[in-house]
């Protein structure tokens, strides 16, 4: 009996010994499709245009940056009044902030 004691003790300890492995985290790294990224700057021009009571077609956008969990968009007027228009991480408009 104390012959297959020690051996079954042996493997139950080497069993409970095995740390899990940690789960991979990875950075979220999504872009916007085309399609949806011409769609936030088609919005950011019309929110600007009117904030600054402009055509949207002299409205320009100068910049896209993506962060954690929006993007955001800089632009110019044609006054050189600079603004930035944030996304959430779906596309939808948050604000239009002036710089």
């Amino acid at each position: 009996m104390m012959k297959s004691l020690i051996p079954m003790l042996l493997l139950l300890v080497a069993g409970c010994s095995a740390a899990p492995g940690e789960p991979v985290q990875r950075a979220q790294n999504a872009r916007p499709d085309p399609v949806r990224s011409l769609d936030m700057e088609q919005l950011c021009r019309q929110n600007a245009a009117h904030r600054y009571n402009t055509a949207a077609q002299k409205i320009a956008v100068t910049g896209f940056e993506q962060f954690r969990g929006s993007y955001e968009m800089h632009g110019m007027t044609p006054r050189s009044e600079a603004f930035v228009c944030a996304f959430d991480v779906e596309g939808q408009f948050l604000h239009l902030s002036m710089r």
